[in-house]
């Protein structure tokens, strides 16, 4: 019974043997796979642990996801890029965030940002990724280059910015196009209660100045029929899409195949070259046929230090110096005036203690008052000569409310530099070579460990000393300009510019916010409103 029972079931013995032996054969495998995914899982834990040990960052910064770092949480706030910035600062003074596979550091410790642009200025570099995400717009100029090439750029303008000869020639340029903005609101728009878009009238009015103090030019945008001017435009849109580069992965195969936002940029920088060299034509030929004549304008002075370095100054080189100094002295100090304008909106104390101190000068020089006169163009002029070297050094709180504002809002909110080597930082954190650091001003502007309790309040007097004279604090801590070598040089131009056109503007009119518009900042180079009326105000005569 038994012997026939296992003879009869041997074919099932094996039939199950069989199976089962090719189970196996098919668990191998599957059971390799598993380990080996659970293996490198581990391993890049691990390593991954380790990494975030080694450079003393353990929980700073937004959440890192394999292959995809922080991409995700970074471009669901693009939009609002700086206060996401600023939301981990509060907590990290510095923080990582990697995007697909780079290694972006933050910072807004003022010892990590004075190591980094003059302790070991060397090891930070703009760097070579930088220099090709701006190079269509900026090309080789002083914002996007280093080594030599930098060096001699930075010493050839500031020998031009330190003449005399330059700054008398800028401060008439900006009383010129301050006091033309005053005569075109109060014609056009003071006494009918009109809103004017104050920050393209202060875009207008800095592209006017410039291009006069920079190229000799005449552009006319200020004009009363406030026209189009594409250059303007072009370098506006130039701009954003540059900035838009840093968080495009795909923006090299978009350029090759000319394709979506470089197509659009391609145009717009043909029309920025076409302005630029036709500029550089016209000033060479006026200045060959007045081989004599010594003109004031940066361009000028180019051409005139040409004739010894002939190999520094070729059309391509001056083209890159322009839109260089079209970015610095236009950009920045027209988003400065519109967020000035737009906080002493928000508070009229801080406003009338402005005028206080504007009419409080004015009736300090006897003989140049204006409160006799009643033509409202006789006024203006009158005044605007009173905006003097002198006078403006004694407007202590208008300084302070500019200062202030560029604190909250600065020109350019965000500035990264490459490691070119690796380094420890201040507070002990590890970069490594090719690591991109930013210090983020913006950011920097809202610490409480920084500037107290009141830090998101727009209070002028925290520049104040206690007789009201305006006291500097440290410019890594305050770094709207940059610090160390690379501190700008037109620091002084733009905060003349600025004194003049607020003050012009204060005296005579009052500004108010409309309502129904929401002021946001656009992601860009420069801290740009970006809603599509820019800073929409009503504009009243004052009394």
């Amino acid at each position: 019974m038994v012997l026939s029972d296992c003879r009869t079931s041997a074919p099932v013995c094996i039939e199950r043997m069989t199976m089962c032996r090719v189970m196996n054969v098919h668990w191998v495998p599957a059971a390799f796979t598993v380990t080996a995914a659970v293996l490198g899982i581990s391993i890049w834990t691990w390593v991954w642990i380790c990494r975030r040990r080694d450079n003393h960052i353990i929980t700073a910064g937004p959440k890192s996801w394999p292959l995809l770092g922080s991409t995700l949480e970074l471009t669901a706030n693009l939009h609002r890029l700086y206060d996401w910035l600023t939301d981990y600062a509060m907590n990290f003074p510095t923080f990582e965030a990697k995007y697909i596979g780079f290694r972006l550091l933050f910072t807004v410790d003022p010892a990590n940002v004075e190591y980094i642009l003059k302790t070991n200025f060397s090891n930070y570099v703009k760097g070579p990724a930088a220099h090709e995400i701006q190079y269509d717009l900026l090309g080789d100029g002083i914002f996007n280059t280093d080594g030599e090439m930098w060096k001699l750029q930075r010493k050839s303008a500031s020998l031009e910015f330190s003449s005399k000869m330059l700054r008398d020639y800028s401060a008439d340029a900006f009383r010129k196009y301050a006091l033309k903005l005053a005569m075109i609101l109060q014609g056009q728009l003071a006494h009918n209660n009109n809103v004017a878009n104050m920050q393209d009238m202060f875009m207008r009015m800095t592209f006017d100045s410039i291009c006069e103090v920079g190229f000799g030019v005449e552009i006319g945008s200020l004009a009363s029929s406030l026209p189009d001017v594409p250059f303007a435009s072009a370098f506006d849109r130039s701009n954003a899409l540059c900035a838009s580069r840093y968080f495009d992965p795909f923006w090299k195969l978009k350029k090759r195949f000319n394709l979506g936002s470089e197509a659009k940029l391609k145009q717009d920088v043909r029309v920025l070259d076409d302005f630029t060299y036709g500029i550089i034509q016209k000033r060479r030929n006026l200045l060959n046929a007045h081989q004599d004549e010594v003109k004031s304008d940066l361009l000028s002075r180019f051409f005139f230090m040409a004739k010894e370095n002939p190999e520094l100054y070729t059309d391509k080189k001056l083209r890159d110096a322009i839109l260089n100094f079209v970015i610095a002295g236009r950009d920045t100090t027209a988003v400065t005036l519109s967020w000035l304008f737009w906080l002493l909106a928000k508070n009229p104390s801080a406003e009338d203690k402005i005028v206080q101190e504007l009419e409080e000068v004015e009736r300090s020089h006897v003989g140049l008052s204006i409160t006799d006169h009643n033509d409202g163009s006789d006024r203006l002029e009158k005044y605007s000569q009173l905006l003097t070297y002198d006078t403006l050094s004694k407007m202590h709180y208008l300084q302070a409310a500019i200062t202030e504002s560029l604190r909250l809002y600065p020109a350019v909110p965000l500035n990264g530099k490459t490691a070119v080597s690796d380094d420890i930082l201040p507070d002990g954190n590890k970069v490594k070579r090719g690591n991109v650091i930013n210090y983020v001003p913006y950011a920097m502007g809202r610490m409480q460990r920084l500037w107290g309790d009141d830090a998101l309040d727009f209070k002028p007097e925290r520049w104040l000393n206690k007789d009201g004279v305006f006291q500097p604090q440290s410019p890594f801590k305050f770094v709207a300009f940059q610090a160390g070598p690379r501190i700008c040089l037109g620091k002084d131009s733009a905060y003349l510019q600025m004194k003049i056109a607020a003050a012009t503007l204060l005296r005579f009119f009052k500004f108010e916010l409309v309502a129904g518009y929401r002021i946001e900042y656009m992601v860009a180079l420069t801290l740009l409103m970006s809603s599509p009326q820019g800073l929409p105000m009503a504009v009243h005569p004052r009394h």
